[in-house]
C-alpha cells in the first residue's frame, strides 16, 4: 500500500485495527469503558465551539484525536465550518506512523490540504511565521501519564509560543490512562530534557488539561510567560477511573497492557537491555543476551514504523514475558516495579556497560543509577523517594479538575 494516497480516516481505521488484532488475543486483553457518561473534552461542543466561532484556528493533534464514535476532530470540526488554518504535528507525526526519534518535514495534509507543521525533531515549538494565520489554538491529544513520554513536552511548547504570540489555548481533556496513582523518583532540573522537562515523578496522576495548569499555575514557561489557557473537561470521569485508549498513544505502545507496563519498562531504554522494540509485545516483554532465568525469551527483528534497528537485532534475549498478566493483575500494581531493573543489573557480565546515556534523563536524575551501582535495595530506593512525591501530591491538589 502506497502510504502517500492513504486518507486519514484509512489511517485511523488500520491503527484502529492494529490495536483491535493486538487486544483480541486473550479476553483478558480487553477493559470496558468504566463510566458510561463519560464525555471527552473534544466532543462537548457546547463549551468550546462558541470561542472558535469564525476565528482562524490551529490544532495540535495526531493519530489519537478521535471522538467515542471514532471519527476524527480535525474532520469533525470541518464538518462543523470551523476554520483550521494549520496543524502542529508532535513526535509520531500526524498520522501516528512515524518511528520514535525520527524527525519529520512539515507538508500538507493530502486529505484537507491543510499544512501540517512538524513540531518534532530540530523544531519543536510552533514558529511566529507558523501562527500568522492562527488566532486561537486547540491541543487534543492522549496522553499516557508517564514523564518520558513527550506529549507534555510538546504542550509545554505549545503553551510557550501561544503566550509569545498572544494566542488563546484551548486545552480539550482526556483522560489519563495511569491517572489512578502516583509513584517514581521526582525530576532534578539540572537534568532537564525533552524526555522530562518538569520536577515532577515518573507517573505524574494528571490529565493534560490538569498539566497544563500546572504548566502555568507553577511558572515553568520561559520567563514566567503566562498562556491564555481554558481546559474543556473530561465529563464524568475521576482519578480512581480505569480508561482504556481508543487508539495506540504512539507506534509501540498496542494495547493497555503495554500502557500498564510502559513506566516500569521503559527504564530500560536506558540500559542495555532491550525493552521489547522490534517484537509485537513491546514493553511486554525485555530482556538481553546474557540474562538467564525470568519466564520467557524473545528475538528483536526489524519492523517498519514501529522499530527499525532495534536493540539486539537478531539476538536471542533471555527475560520477562508479562504479556499474559491479567490487566486487573497490572491496575493493581499501582507503582514501578524496580526488581527487574535490580536483577538484570546483578546478572549484567560487564556492568560499567549497563547504563547508557539517556538512563539519567529517563529516571531525572544521577541518583537512581548511583543508587543501583550501590547495591542498595529496592525497598531503601523507593524510601528516598517520599519526600519529593509528597512535596508533589501537595502541588497538585492545587490544579486537579477532577474527583
Amino acid at each position: 500500500m502506497n502510504l502517500k494516497h492513504v486518507t486519514f480516516g484509512m489511517m485511523l481505521f488500520l491503527l484502529a485495527g492494529l490495536t483491535a488484532a493486538a487486544q483480541s488475543a486473550s479476553s483478558q486483553d480487553t477493559i470496558p469503558p468504566s463510566q458510561d457518561t463519560l464525555q471527552l473534552g473534544a466532543a462537548r461542543f457546547g463549551e468550546y465551539l462558541p470561542v472558535l466561532g469564525t476565528r482562524k484556528v490551529g490544532l495540535v493533534v495526531n493519530q489519537t484525536t478521535v471522538l467515542e464514535g471514532g471519527g476524527h476532530l480535525v474532520d469533525t470540526l470541518l464538518a462543523r465550518g470551523v476554520r483550521i488554518t494549520a496543524i502542529f504535528a508532535p513526535e509520531h507525526g500526524y498520522r501516528g506512523n512515524v518511528e520514535r526519534g525520527e524527525s519529520f518535514a512539515t507538508t500538507r495534509d493530502s486529505a484537507t490540504g491543510i499544512t501540517v507543521y512538524s513540531i518534532y525533531g530540530s523544531r519543536r515549538k510552533p514558529a511566529k511565521e507558523d501562527l500568522r494565520d492562527v488566532e486561537v489554538m486547540v491541543f487534543d491529544m492522549q496522553d499516557v501519564g508517564a514523564r518520558f513520554f513527550t506529549y507534555i513536552s510538546t504542550l509545554h511548547y505549545v503553551m510557550e509560543a501561544c503566550a509569545e504570540n498572544n494566542i488563546p489555548l484551548l486545552v480539550l481533556d482526556r483522560p489519563n490512562p495511569l491517572g489512578y496513582y502516583v509513584d517514581g523518583p521526582v525530576l532534578d532540573p539540572k537534568f532537564k530534557s525533552f524526555i522530562g522537562m518538569h520536577p515532577i515523578p515518573v507517573v505524574h496522576g494528571m490529565t493534560i488539561g490538569e498539566y497544563a495548569r500546572m504548566i502555568n499555575g507553577e511558572g515553568w514557561l520561559a520567563n514566567g510567560a503566562q498562556c491564555n489557557l481554558t481546559v474543556v473537561p473530561v465529563a464524568g470521569y475521576h482519578h480512581n477511573a480505569f480508561y482504556s485508549v481508543p487508539v495506540r498513544p504512539s507506534p509501540n505502545l498496542p494495547d493497555m497492557k503495554s500502557v500498564y507496563l510502559y513506566p516500569t519498562v521503559c527504564l530500560f531504554e536506558g540500559t542495555n537491555v532491550s525493552e521489547g522494540r522490534g517484537t509485537e509485545k513491546p514493553f511486554q516483554v525485555f530482556g538481553a543476551p546474557y540474562f538467564k532465568g525470568g519466564n520467557g525469551s524473545f528475538t528483536p527483528r526489524s519492523i517498519p514504523v514501529l522499530s527499525l534497528k532495534p536493540k539486539h537485532e537478531g539476538q536471542r534475549c533471555g527475560g520477562y514475558d508479562l504479556s499474559g498478566t491479567p490487566l486487573s493483575a497490572l491496575q493493581a500494581i499501582r507503582r514501578l516495579e524496580l526488581r527487574y531493573l535490580l536483577e538484570f543489573y546483578r546478572q549484567a557480565p560487564d556492568k560499567a556497560k549497563f547504563f547508557g546515556n539517556t538512563f539519567d534523563l529517563l529516571a531525572g536524575s544521577d541518583a537512581l543509577r548511583k543508587q543501583i551501582t550501590a547495591g542498595l535495595s529496592e525497598a531503601r530506593i523507593r524510601e528516598s523517594w517520599q519526600p519529593g512525591l509528597a512535596a508533589f501530591r501537595e502541588m497538585r491538589k492545587k490544579y486537579l479538575l477532577y474527583e
